[in-house]
């Protein structure tokens, strides 16, 4: 046992070496199975509405091709919502974080993005904790990189407290042996999870997603930081403005086709990208960004495993899709998770006149499960 501690001492000491850059990372699941989901994704039958072929959330970000697009697509002037998110997430957080105060929480955060968000979390939790482990967990190993980087900027957390994790959070096989792994680290004691930056919206079955988070690794310790876009109106005319949005900025255009171009041979042509709004029932606006064969002529595609595969005309590519919640919407699916609020703050983005005002929800969870009480409605902070 001492050897081994001695072992962990010495690579602990390499890594925190002045100038020395390089990144330690637990793997958490076999990389070819998800190559192979990948493939599978994209030899789906034909669909002229984007649900045949696709990319699903997380091999969008897969890459670094994609990860690169993605940032830029952060800091682009013409997608204000998700700049404006980052910006003003430090006073959002601080309005919520209020209610872990005094505290001794550790931090695992699903989804690093640039890594902003949790060097603001990182900053406020390590007042009451100067010794909470870190584990940032993603499925692609260039965005944890990008993200630690970032969240741990001028704090002085010990390298042997940051377990970087690459890891696909939306199975359940992963998320028990996550919840194994925290449970090693840190004991008994509380823990901060985080699904930032909207990326819940993301997943085809958001709810059964957030569920599965909330129920397999909350325990009443622990507490769930969830942020979501939100909406004022569920209608047409709004569910068009969300589209509008992300079809304004080209670094967004060229984050989603970075997936695509990256494991496929086609030529992109961004004509031929379309974002596709709809109200997904009375619970959020829906945008699906699709990729639809305007040729006139059926193509083949060379997948990564080097197999072929028909993409005929007016066939689609769903690139991604996201939300917007409305607040009944988003009640009902912390509902249906068994998720209880703690804390609450919604922030509402400049929006041009005559455009429907989109904002932000950033929300403190427990357990419902746990707590044994469904959470109760405050009230609509948009009017």
């Amino acid at each position: 046992m001492a050897a081994r501690e001695q072992a962990v001492q010495r690579l602990e000491g390499a890594l925190a070496e002045p100038g020395f850059s390089w990144t330690l990372c637990m793997v958490g699941e076999d990389q070819s199975q998800k190559f192979s989901q990948l493939t599978g994704e994209l030899r789906a039958p034909f669909s002229r509405t984007g649900d045949g072929k696709r990319i699903s959330s997380g091999f969008s970000y897969w890459g670094v091709e994609s990860t690169v697009a993605w940032v830029h697509a952060c800091s682009d002037l013409f997608y204000p919502v998700m700049r404006e998110s980052i910006e003003s997430f430090t006073r959002r957080w601080q309005q919520i974080g209020g209610a872990l105060e005094g505290q001794r929480f550790h931090y695992v955060s699903l989804g690093t993005g640039t890594g902003h968000k949790d060097h603001a979390v990182l900053e406020r939790l390590r007042r009451d904790h100067p010794g909470l482990c870190y584990l940032p967990v993603d499925v692609s190993p260039e965005m944890l990189r990008l993200g630690q980087r970032e969240a741990l900027r001028h704090l002085d957390i010990p390298v042997g407290n940051v377990v970087p994790v690459q890891l696909d959070f939306s199975a359940a096989q992963n998320v028990m042996g996550l919840r194994r792994l925290v449970e090693r680290l840190v004991g008994d004691e509380p823990v901060v999870y985080s699904l930032l930056g909207n990326t819940l919206a993301n997943f085809e079955d958001d709810t059964a997603l957030l569920a599965l988070l909330m129920g397999q690794l909350l325990r009443p310790q622990d507490r769930f930081m969830l942020e979501v876009a939100s909406t004022e109106r569920l209608d047409e005319d709004s569910a068009a403005a969300a589209a509008r949005e992300y079809r304004a900025s080209p670094r967004f255009g060229e984050f989603v086709t970075s997936a695509v171009m990256q494991y496929t041979d086609l030529q992109i042509d961004m004509a031929s990208v379309s974002f596709d709004p709809a109200v997904e029932d009375d619970r959020a606006l829906l945008v699906k960004v699709v990729y639809r064969n305007r040729t006139g002529r059926q193509l083949r595609l060379t997948l990564p495993d080097r197999s072929r595969v028909e993409f005929p005309d007016e066939d689609t590519i769903r690139l991604l899709i996201t939300r917007k919640y409305s607040w009944a919407g988003l009640e009902k699916m912390l509902a249906d998770a068994e998720a209880v609020e703690a804390a609450r703050t919604r922030s509402g983005f400049n929006a041009a006149f005559g455009e429907p005002r989109f904002g932000m929800d950033l929300v403190l969870l427990q357990s419902g499960a746990i707590a044994g009480h469904r959470p109760v409605p405050p009230p609509n902070p948009f009017h």
